[in-house]
């Protein structure tokens, strides 16, 4: 990968990363099954779960089921549950759908009261809680037969994945198991053609996707789809711009700080996004970055991992990774999500449910997905050489300063409420009303707004 440790925005040293990495890290207040020779290779056998004071055998001949989105945690967690199996005796059983499939489907199956999956990846924290579906965890983390605090220390789990899972009341319903923050990438080779830096401001990232846009390249490609799960790279332009999308019980996306952001988005789309944008997902815009067809993206740190792979991205040797831009003096402000696991409250299983839980996010196990690029919840995992082989030392500098800048509570006002659905849909048809031009961004932020608040219970 093309070195621009010269642009002193995002990059770290070493010593500062780790320190970096370190203070982030105070506390915690994964279809078929394939072959055992995916673990046996990976170096690190069982012998790491053996010094854990856990009965492991506790529910051997016991089978659940695992679901969710065909995701990074999905694709590197996979390869290794035969070795979850060999130290259990629980058998698993997975289903992996694409991201808008699983979500669309999952509460639909929840709400029906069914008792699989037992584990299964959630985004839609407040919803779930309210609806039952999720099991309350404190319990089982204080049963010393399934946990050993300071084999599993969760003071190696980072800050803000730390803080993700914890409800008003302090009860935890699920693990965090990726921990994500909203990264600018750019194609060195076509900014370097114009002449053009990275861009620190808004304005400064309009110009440049505007002045590399030709016929066959897109200044800039993000998701944009008129869907809540497409609304995460739109967030970070409200939160940097100073607004906010929930506050004080009341939807806020209608505030002028979060229209300018709305302003921004829609306009970098309009003027210099591809044809057909409006139906974008982020697979669409990270397939688009990856073949050249766009020069910028921006969404979740977790594309670093493709992006840096030459097997999978034609522009590996020219991406580069950047902090969120800053509008006027206000302070960058990337949107940041951890995916969480919960364990189903309707499971027959619960207990062989934790154990997986407990294994996918324990130290051992997320040294071995972090050397797939996973951008695990756990600090030694992203100090450790796998993992920046894997995402990119670059890369890894990157999404932790932007981590450090993201606001977890701004993330979870929104996301954890339990009508998030209805929200964040609502902010989705109305930006993409702005984005066609039908609705100039206020008016359709008012719009929207007003439509969510109407839906909210009192």
């Amino acid at each position: 990968m093309t070195d621009h440790n010269n642009d002193r925005r995002f990059v770290l040293t070493r010593r500062a990363f780790t320190r970096s990495a370190m203070l982030a890290g105070v506390a915690l207040a994964a279809p078929a099954i394939i072959g055992r020779s995916a673990f046996a290779q990976s170096g690190e056998g069982l012998e790491a779960y053996a010094s854990a004071n856990v009965d492991w055998k506790r529910e051997a001949g016991k089978k659940i089921m695992v679901g969710g989105a065909t995701h990074p945690w999905s694709n590197a967690v996979v390869p290794f549950i035969p070795q979850f199996t060999e130290l259990t005796g629980i058998e698993v059983e997975t289903d992996f759908r694409s991201e808008t499939e699983f979500l669309t489907a999952l509460p639909i199956k929840l709400a029906s009261g069914s008792r699989t999956p037992d584990v299964f990846m959630y985004l839609a924290y407040g919803q779930g809680i309210t609806a039952g579906w999720l099991e309350p965890l404190n319990s089982y983390y204080e049963n010393k037969d399934l946990v050993d605090p300071a084999w599993y220390d969760e003071a190696d789990i980072l800050k803000p994945a730390r803080e993700y899972p914890l409800w008003h009341n302090g009860e935890r319903y699920a693990f965090p198991i990726t921990a994500e923050a909203q990264t600018l990438y750019l194609n060195k080779a076509y900014l370097n053609e114009k002449g053009l830096d990275t861009p620190k401001t808004f304005d400064e990232l309009l110009a440049a996707a505007r002045a590399v846009k030709t016929d066959s390249v897109s200044g800039i490609a993000m998701r944009a789809k008129a869907a809540g799960n497409a609304t995460f790279p739109l967030t970070g332009f409200i939160y940097s711009y100073g607004g906010e999308l929930f506050k004080d019980g009341r939807v806020v996306y209608d505030s002028p700080e979060a229209i300018a952001g709305v302003e921004m988005f829609t306009t970098l789309l309009r003027e210099a996004g591809p044809i057909g944008v409006s139906n974008y997902d982020w697979y669409e815009a990270l397939n688009d970055f990856m073949q050249g067809a766009s020069a910028i993206t921006s969404d979740t740190s977790n594309f670093a991992t493709d992006i840096s792979n030459p097997a999978k991205s034609k522009v590996s040797a020219d991406a580069a990774f950047a902090m969120m831009p800053t509008a006027g003096d206000k302070p960058s402000r990337p949107n940041m999500s951890c995916w969480q696991a919960a364990v189903n409250s309707k499971s027959e299983n619960k207990d062989a449910a934790f154990l997986f839980l407990l294994w996918a996010t324990s130290k051992a196990t997320s040294l071995q997905t972090a050397a797939k690029g996973l951008a695990t919840t756990r600090v030694s995992a992203w100090e450790s050489e796998g993992f920046k082989k894997a995402f990119g030392d670059q890369a890894a500098q990157a999404a932790l300063a932007n981590l450090q800048n993201a606001d977890a509570d701004l993330a979870k006002r929104a996301r954890f409420h339990p009508q998030s659905p209805q929200i964040l849909n609502e902010l989705a048809v109305g930006v993409s009303l702005a984005l066609s031009g039908a609705e100039t961004a206020e008016s359709a932020m008012k719009k929207a707004a007003a439509k969510a608040n109407a839906q909210l219970r009192t």
